[in-house]
């Protein structure tokens, strides 16, 4: 039954953790975001299975987390140079169906992946057919066509 009121706890205390810390869709996430996730599920991991009694100390990890990454986002809203360089950049990869080499291996993308988003996104089967191909914050690409005409 211990076990039970703990998970209950941990849900209701991260769900309103969650609401007062803000919205944010998967789309939005930076690979960080992510990370951090994944570091509160290892701070909850032990009080779930029992092996720390202490819930509070589980909070206090969590909220000590979601304080400091609130407040990162506050200073990365008013500073742009600090959200550059904490987040980073989109990253320009094809420029006019043109591959940049460089940026690609410094983004780590193959002409595979470029293309294998512009089949899904725009039924595009030509690199010529690529104005611009984006590599953004979150990791995914942006194809945006070459204008018909």
């Amino acid at each position: 039954m211990d076990s039970v009121l703990r998970a209950a706890f941990i849900y209701f205390f991260l769900l309103i953790v969650f609401r007062i810390a803000g919205r944010r869709t998967l789309s939005e996430m930076t690979p960080f975001d992510f990370v951090l996730l994944l570091i509160i599920g290892e701070a909850t991991e032990p009080v779930l299975l029992g092996d720390d009694p202490s819930v509070v100390h589980a909070a206090l990890v969590i909220i000590t987390l979601l304080f400091i990454n609130i407040g990162m986002s506050l200073i990365k809203s008013r500073w742009k140079t600090m959200e550059k360089l904490m987040d980073g950049v989109p990253t320009i990869i094809v420029e006019h169906g043109r591959l940049m080499q460089e940026r690609m291996n410094t983004a780590r993308v193959s002409r595979d992946d470029v293309m294998e988003a512009a089949r899904r996104m725009h039924g595009i089967e030509r690199l010529d057919q690529i104005k611009y191909a984006i590599v953004e914050v979150s990791g995914g690409i942006t194809i945006v066509p070459q204008a018909n005409g």
